[in-house]
């Protein structure tokens, strides 16, 4: 079996495939809601596990808030992938797909900009403590030095 960089890098090459076929048979401009369905259909021609609206768990402290958050798909409980469809991709889009890797404890996450004129321009790719991620769902305690 190759190395897990390698295994990450060959899905994330599959998400991106599909992505960019999706995008070049619809085009830009549908709704999200009509390119899940056609994206899980795409990974699922490939081969490749995935899961669909996934829940995520919020722990704050002691409190714990199931569902708090939905990730469109988990692949192969490796890459959180996060459908938009955008002009433009904003600092809070990233933002987001960067709290789902933290809350997932996920490697790699990949937006999917399907507004993007060409997809290969609608693709963000984050990592978290690549290849193998972080500790799942527990946001950290504030260091108040980091405060002052």
């Amino acid at each position: 079996m190759p190395p897990l960089e390698q295994q990450i890098d060959a899905i994330t090459f599959q998400i991106r495939g599909a992505a960019i076929t999706l995008h070049r048979r619809i085009g830009p401009g549908c709704f999200e809601r009509a390119y899940a369905p056609c994206f899980a259909y795409e990974l699922q021609k490939r081969g490749i596990e995935f899961q669909r609206e996934v829940p995520i768990t919020l722990l704050y402290d002691d409190l714990v808030i199931p569902k708090a958050y939905e990730a469109d798909f988990i692949v192969a409980g490796l890459v959180v992938v996060e459908l938009k469809v955008a002009s433009i991709v904003t600092a809070l889009d990233v933002a987001q797909l960067r709290t789902y890797l933290k809350l997932t404890g996920c490697p790699v996450g990949i937006l999917l900009n399907f507004g993007a004129a060409l997809m290969k321009d609608g693709i963000v790719r984050q990592v978290n403590n690549f290849p193998h991620g972080t500790e799942r769902g527990r946001i950290p305690p504030l260091d108040l030095a980091e405060v002052e």
